[in-house]
């Protein structure tokens, strides 16, 4: 349950935060520093023995950062829109994921370059079936090379209905060891072709509430299209309010237990997300980052991760935004209903200061964009 909340936490804060957050007197260096290079806390990601959760409701915040302009902050946007292209191209996408062999799905030609089909496969090595090699209702388009050398032409011409066997040799340079310029089989069944067009009596057959004809499916993706374009622009507006806010501000050098902190969040989100793709956490920022290291990824989120904490802090004192005892508790229990949990519950799991300073990120992001001027681009 604790890693809900700091995963979000970690979203806000250290999404994109390796730019730069703001004019510093002696923060900025001296932060960072102290994050990567002075002690082996920050980098452990786990606390030191004995240390407890620093509380910024502890802190005299103002002696760490000077807000500077936050109301009325001018930002411009471009308003949502959908392209035609991007409508046809999504409704076309949204069709062939509901076609099914029997309904719409093209069953009476074989297999041409360029069609895209949806087939099942299974490569074996000296008669046995390996690791990664076995799928059902795949998608490939014929061509696109997605597949080793042989693959995709091999089925050219095949029916629908159709199995297969490919005689094909991975080439010596394939990354897993064991298949590297080994001869190999796959047996692969073309289920059916993907259509091209859009027909009204197979839209019909899908069965949906929520569209039954081109015309109605139509507004069904444009609607979606539009609701994702418009999240996209909001984001947008949240980012530049944000970063006019931050670089608005400067800041002191922070505590080094704070820091520490923050950077034992930071790593163990990191490492979180690396283990959902299968990687380490080096690995994994080697891939987002280039040229540079986990502890160097982990000490600017860190630093930036405190700045943006004491930033919305110090509005909320201003503004009258941090949460009341009284108002914690009934939005704690509001959050702890969401994931069909009780108050106790979570608060067994995460601390009780965690959480409002969680509802302070919230609260003052939706007061900044409250007193923001939008303009269009």
């Amino acid at each position: 349950m604790k890693k809900a909340l700091g995963w979000i936490l970690c979203l806000l804060l250290v999404v994109g935060s390796l730019g730069g957050c703001g004019s510093d007197k002696g923060g900025e260096e001296g932060s960072a520093q102290s994050a990567a290079g002075s002690g082996q806390e920050a980098d452990s990601g786990q606390d030191a023995p004995g240390t407890s959760r620093v509380n910024l409701a502890d802190l005299q915040v103002e002696d760490y950062v000077t807000l500077g302009e936050y109301k009325g902050i001018t930002v411009a946007a471009v308003p949502a829109a959908v392209e035609p292209e991007q409508l046809q191209e999504a409704m076309l996408q949204e069709y062939r994921y509901q076609v099914t062999a029997e309904n719409g799905g093209i069953l009476d030609r074989a297999v041409q370059t360029g069609d895209t089909v949806i087939l099942d496969y299974v490569g074996k090595k000296d008669g046995v079936a390996f690791d990664g090699g076995t799928a059902q209702g795949a998608s490939l388009t014929i061509g696109s090379h997605q597949y080793i050398d042989g693959f995709e032409e091999g089925l050219v011409g095949v029916m629908p209905g159709e199995t297969v066997d490919l005689n094909l040799t991975f080439p010596e340079s394939y990354g897993n060891a064991d298949l590297a310029g080994a001869p190999v089989v796959f047996t692969v069944t073309v289920d059916y072709i993907l259509p091209e067009e859009i027909v009204d009596e197979v839209i019909a057959g899908f069965g949906l509430e929520e569209y039954s004809n081109r015309q109605e499916m139509e507004t069904y993706v444009n609607d979606y299209l539009m609701e994702e374009a418009e999240e996209e622009r909001q984001t947008e507006i949240g980012n530049k309010i944000l970063d006019t806010v931050m670089n608005n501000c400067s800041f002191q050098e922070f505590p080094q237990a704070l820091v520490d902190q923050h950077a034992a969040n930071v790593r163990e989100n990191i490492a979180m997300q690396a283990g959902m793709y299968g990687l380490d956490a080096e690995t994994f920022v080697q891939l987002l980052y280039e040229g540079m290291s986990l502890d160097q990824v982990v000490a600017a989120s860190a630093d930036n991760s405190v700045k943006q904490m004491m930033a919305f802090w110090s509005i909320a004192q201003k503004e009258g935004l941090v949460a009341t005892e009284e108002d914690l508790d009934a939005r704690i229990g509001e959050y702890a209903s969401q994931y069909n949990a009780t108050a106790e519950e979570m608060l067994a799991e995460i601390d009780r200061e965690e959480f409002r300073e969680y509802f302070v990120l919230t609260d003052v992001m939706d007061f900044l964009l409250e007193n923001a001027l939008v303009t269009e681009e």
